[in-house]
């Protein structure tokens, strides 16, 4: 039932990770963050990704921030949940971490594509590998965090796997999405195959538009790590857009480029996404569901400027946040 939830389509935030300020896990906030999003209406939950920060590995964090999540999820949801974790690294290390995440009770994989020196037959076959533990989802990652080109031929064999169940495109360039969106449609599996956004820069034209006769089911997006109740709601309007209501249609589309103009904040696109997980983080901590925006890498944190772009994105579009709903059961959350 959770994999049918994933082909139809929803919302999926991209977890981060709740520390203190020696840089440990704080697990009350861990748990507060999954409790927030199924609270707020998300449909899945993708954990151990670029959001949740990579360096989790190294920092001996994967099977705990993993196990928590899936934990609260099974004690918590009274409705399907899409348990989705992702994995990194050769096949040797993917592979691992998929058994990993089957043995925690997840549904699918999202496998990263960043994998120093291999060339796309590599990848096919360590796909091949890590799809007979766990269900997969594709990932085109953008380049300015690491993510590698790949052509029309990867996707479409890509989509051919028997095991993929969907792919997120988050190349952040049209072209790109455009070029793996042909791929993939062309593919025999090209039904049985999933569209996801990961456009975060492009959500609303993602959402709303149609490519190589294939639309978006959902998104799978750091920037619904934020505002997720918003997200979902704005989510029901995209449904309701696509069932031929044109006003829905008109508001979406007027607000399109507010969404992206919140996400350059967030993400803080003016300084090369530097401070891309440590803006998620500073909405949290806005909000009181973070103690601060420290990440793992005492490196990352906030640009110059970002918290007083954050502050101009929200007073100007207040229909984008969910502050008020997050204040009501914030409490609740953190117990």
């Amino acid at each position: 039932m959770s994999l049918d939830l994933l082909r139809d389509g929803t919302v999926i935030p991209a977890h981060p990770l709740a520390l203190t300020a020696d840089r440990r896990l704080d697990e009350r906030r861990q748990r507060a963050l999954t409790r927030y999003y199924l609270a707020a209406g998300a449909g899945g939950l993708a954990v151990g990704v670029h959001t949740t920060q990579f360096a989790i590995r190294e920092a001996g964090l994967l099977r705990p921030v993993l196990a928590l999540a899936a934990e609260t999820v099974d004690a918590e949801a009274n409705r399907p949940v899409v348990k989705i974790a992702g994995a990194c690294g050769d096949t040797a290390q993917a592979v691992a971490e998929a058994e990993l995440a089957a043995s925690l009770g997840y549904h699918a994989v999202l496998l990263s594509p960043v994998v120093p020196g291999a060339d796309e037959a590599y990848l096919l076959d360590r796909a091949r590998a890590v799809g007979e533990v766990l269900p997969l989802i594709g990932f085109y990652l953008q380049p300015a965090v690491g993510g590698p080109r790949l052509s029309t031929a990867f996707w479409r064999a890509f989509a051919d796997l028997p095991s993929v169940a969907a792919v997120k495109l988050a190349p952040f360039d049209r072209y790109r999405t455009l070029e793996a969106v042909h791929g993939i449609a062309a593919a025999d599996r090209a039904a049985e195959v999933a569209l996801y956004t990961g456009n975060d820069d492009h959500i609303l034209g993602d959402l709303l538009g149609e490519f190589a006769g294939r639309r978006f089911v959902g998104g799978l997006l750091g920037q619904w790590a934020v505002w997720t109740r918003a997200a979902v709601t704005m989510f029901d309007r995209v449904r309701a857009a696509r069932s031929g209501d044109p006003a829905a249609l008109a508001e979406l589309t007027a607000r399109a480029a507010a969404v992206t103009d919140a996400n350059a904040a967030v993400f803080d696109a003016a300084n090369g996404f530097h401070g891309c997980i440590a803006g998620v983080h500073e909405v949290l901590r806005r909000q009181g569901l973070l103690d601060g925006v420290w990440c793992l890498d005492p490196a990352e944190g906030l640009s110059p400027g970002q918290a007083e772009e954050l502050t101009r994105v929200t007073t100007a579009y207040p229909w984008l946040t969910d502050d008020d709903f997050v204040a009501e059961h914030r409490d609740d959350w953190l117990r």
